[in-house]
């Protein structure tokens, strides 16, 4: 599988596997979740996707288990994790509403209980969430900065930003922010348009693809003609309309890349699927078209 370059010293796998729904599974033993893992090495799919709050605050303790058991593991993979929504449950039950929290003492919270719920001794790419509209950005920036000097985090990014939330944090920044991870899929696909998407590509800065597949909402409708095309395209090239779905994303010059989220071994099993389906500028827009309800102007 190929690789996207973050930063000189940290790549990618073109698809990342996105560990949100990790403690939604019956089975959350350290053996079932190696076996997801080393499935996803077997595609050449080494990036996972995490954050503090996935699971009610417990994925990533089920993630440091099976690291635990395997430790040889963790030299083959890329953790990404994500920090700053503070929610009434798991370790912040207390709180009397959910809130973003990105003071310097929260982030360096959340680092050390990152490490330490996964059995790690540093994150690979740290994620602020969510924007928070109560940001200092100068207390937010020199955080980042500070535990990527420490050590305990190799590289930052951010989640969900828009552009003057980006310039903002970034200004007070020494560390360059390498990602933003956005919601972009055939049915949410305003950040082609919006200038998020530019704004990124503008600079080479790799974006991450988070609900992909819209959340199942491709598949809701049976009758659809977008479904109906992806389907017809991935029989034409033996592959589901969900890898043709995320082929879509993989197209576009600006180096997207998909976070894929699945409990099914069988489906982990060919999320690579997507890296070879052959998607042309016409089929690109005429996908673009069937899930817009309209052709372009």
């Amino acid at each position: 599988m190929d690789r996207v370059t973050l930063s000189p010293d940290l790549s990618f796998s073109r698809i990342v596997y996105g560990m949100w729904r990790l403690g939604d599974d019956a089975d959350t033993s350290p053996t079932h979740v190696q076996a997801k893992i080393e499935s996803c090495l077997a595609q050449g799919i080494t990036t996972m996707d995490q954050a503090d709050i996935y699971g009610g605050y417990e994925a990533e303790e089920i993630m440091g288990a099976a690291l635990k058991a395997a430790p040889a593991l963790r030299d083959q993979i890329e953790i990404v994790t994500k920090c700053d929504i503070v929610a009434p449950a798991g370790r912040y039950a207390s709180a009397r509403v959910k809130y973003y929290d990105t003071s310097a003492a929260h982030i360096t919270a959340s680092v050390d209980h990152s490490l330490r719920l996964m059995n790690i001794d540093t994150i690979d790419c740290l994620l602020i969430h969510r924007p928070d509209p109560f940001m200092d950005h100068h207390e937010t920036g020199a955080a980042l900065d500070a535990v990527v000097t420490s050590g305990k985090v190799r590289t930052v990014g951010v989640s969900n930003f828009k552009l003057h939330d980006w310039t903002l944090l970034q200004s007070a920044m020494k560390t360059p922010l390498v990602t933003n991870q956005i919601e972009m899929s055939l049915v949410a696909n305003d950040a082609f348009t919006n200038g998020d998407l530019a704004y990124l590509q503008e600079r080479g800065i790799k974006p991450m693809a988070w609900s992909p597949l819209g959340g199942g909402s491709l598949f809701a409708q049976s009758d659809s003609k977008l479904l109906e095309r992806l389907t017809q395209i991935g029989a034409e090239q033996g592959v589901g309309p969900d890898a043709v779905a995320v082929a879509w994303l993989l197209a576009h010059p600006a180096g997207i890349i998909p976070v894929m989220g699945t409990n099914n071994l069988t489906r982990i099993g060919a999320l690579d699927a997507a890296t070879r389906v052959i998607m042309d500028r016409e089929t690109w827009f005429e996908l673009y078209e069937a899930a817009n309800g309209h052709e372009v102007p």
